[in-house]
């Protein structure tokens, strides 16, 4: 009986020691995991406008939804001076201003990630219209850029030109990212893509173009003006179109060549948009440097002449003036085809308005969505009022954008009215925005977004106590010893119990 228990202990004792060991092996090499996480990865773009060059600082975490990564902007800096279009003719001027930037966004990234933090440039219409002009001087402009980035800790990926669909579908993704179109988070804190959530339409305008963007009705109907987009694993038709010489700084030349086209004297012009009582000279080249009003140009072009303009303040004739920049008469009336003759899809749900729209609304006092009756008292008010009036009404006076709101207000309601054909119905579903939380609605984060596409997630480097080839050989060997000892344990109590019921044949010993 004592030579039976023994086995059965030594075998309890192995399947203890057993269990004991596979958990504590497990439960060391799980908390002894020292989780090098990768942290936070920086992106860095700059927006090379036509009128100015703004840097953004993006981050996210280096763990990836669906190969996108998560994007927040941290850092915005607006480079001091022109667009990097104006530097033509003396493009080694350019490093000096972005040094400023860039010193800032040294501070704002941790230094041993400065080697492994992409930079891209991205220039849009007023490079467009450069090379378009003079291409030799537009690549001397972008190969300053590259020399000024060799000398940066950064890896440059390049100063590039985008197309104005790029630059539209750029601007559609940040904004439906930013109002959380594409991924929300759910009661356990993971992300998702939201259940039925329609996008956003796109309204951005810059200084030389201007860009729509949205998924239409029928979004094969508009095959050849739609573009692909995939999206954390989702792909998205975008209808973009961008209208290259109506930016606003590019419409305003337009319309004061128009101005001095129709005007007797060349020396003296009257300007219905610009307010009462506002006198300024501006040179010939001023007008007709442009690729946008080439055609306009008078034979007698001097291009360092001056011209006086003075400001009438005239609402009335300023609408009128600027109904001329539009070519309505290219489309023959057909309902797909608002101006220029340009084919586009009826414009549907809501849009987000930024940029040069927003600057321009809130300059006459007006915020997110309203009527379009609003808008209009709101602008013949504004434009009915003095030089001097402006400035008290003005949060932020300067003197190039105050002359110019009331232009840029009637060139607005021309182009979302009688260009994209929103009416008094579909107005209020246009917000007109700058920002959500701290990121600014701009192309640059769509552009970031689509380019983490490109980054490969990475997994988390982990370093355990245990090789894993040492860990899974423990492990076998244990769990083996382990199923050993239960079956053995097993085997015991079976044979136990079919002692017990063996009919015991008692021997009687009867005498004799």
């Amino acid at each position: 009986r004592m030579l039976t228990r023994t086995p059965s202990v030594v075998a309890q004792v192995f399947l203890l020691l057993s269990i004991v060991l596979v958990i504590a092996i497990a439960v060391i090499q799980i908390n002894q995991q020292q989780v090098l996480s990768p942290g936070l990865k920086y992106g860095i773009v700059l927006d090379a406008g036509s009128s100015r060059t703004t840097v953004y600082v993006y981050e996210w975490p280096a763990e990836k939804e669906n190969n996108t990564g998560v994007v927040s902007q941290t850092f915005k800096c607006n480079v001091k001076g022109p667009g990097i279009s104006s530097y033509e003719s003396s493009p080694g001027a350019l490093a000096k201003p972005l040094d400023d930037c860039l010193n800032k966004v040294k501070e704002r990234i941790p230094v041993h990630l400065h080697k492994n933090t992409s930079v891209y440039l991205g220039a849009t219409a007023g490079m467009r219209l450069l090379r378009l002009q003079n291409e030799s001087a537009a690549n001397e402009v972008l190969a300053s850029i590259q020399n000024y980035f060799r000398a940066q800790p950064f890896e440059f990926r390049g100063a590039q030109i985008i197309t104005g669909p790029e630059e539209g579908v750029y601007g559609w993704i940040t904004a439906n990212y930013l109002m959380g179109n594409f991924l929300e988070r759910n009661l356990w804190r993971t992300w998702v893509h939201p259940y039925r959530k329609e996008t956003m339409g796109a309204l951005d305008l810059g200084g030389a173009s201007t860009q729509i963007s949205f998924i239409p009705e029928d979004p094969e109907e508009h095959f050849n003006s739609t573009l692909q987009v995939k999206l954390y694993g989702y792909n998205y038709n975008v209808y973009t179109h961008s209208y290259q010489c109506y930016g606003r700084d590019e419409a305003e030349k337009r319309l004061l060549a128009l101005l001095l086209q129709k005007s007797n004297t060349s020396a003296n012009v009257d300007n219905p948009c610009y307010p009462q009582n506002y006198n300024t000279a501006l040179t010939m080249k001023y007008f007709f440097g442009s690729l946008c009003t080439q055609s306009l140009r008078p034979a007698n072009y001097h291009p360092n002449q001056l011209v006086n303009l003075h400001g009438t303040g005239d609402p009335g004739l300023c609408q009128e003036m600027v109904s001329l920049l539009f070519n309505f008469t290219a489309c023959r009336d057909r309902e797909d085809c608002p101006f220029d003759g340009i084919h586009q899809p009826k414009a549907k749900g809501n849009f987000v308005a930024f940029s040069g729209f927003y600057y321009t609304i809130n300059a006459l006092n007006l915020s997110g969505h309203f009527s379009l009756d609003d808008f209009n008292s709101s602008m013949w008010f504004f434009c009915s009022q003095s030089w001097a009036q402006l400035q008290f009404m003005l949060p932020k006076f300067e003197e190039i954008y105050a002359r110019s709101y009331c232009f840029s207000a009637n060139f607005i309601y021309y182009l979302l009215v009688h260009g994209y054909n929103f009416n008094a119905e579909t107005w209020p579903q246009i917000h007109f925005q700058k920002e959500v939380g701290n990121s600014s609605i701009a192309w640059s984060l769509g552009y970031m977004l689509s380019l983490t596409n490109m980054i490969p997630a990475e997994g988390k480097l982990i370093q355990l106590p245990l090789k894993p080839s040492l860990f899974a050989g423990l492990l076998v060997f244990l769990t083996a010893t382990a199923l050993s000892c239960l079956l053995f344990l097993v085997y015991l109590c079976i044979v136990s119990h079919h002692r017990k019921n063996v009919p015991r044949v008692e021997h009687v010993f009867i005498p004799e």
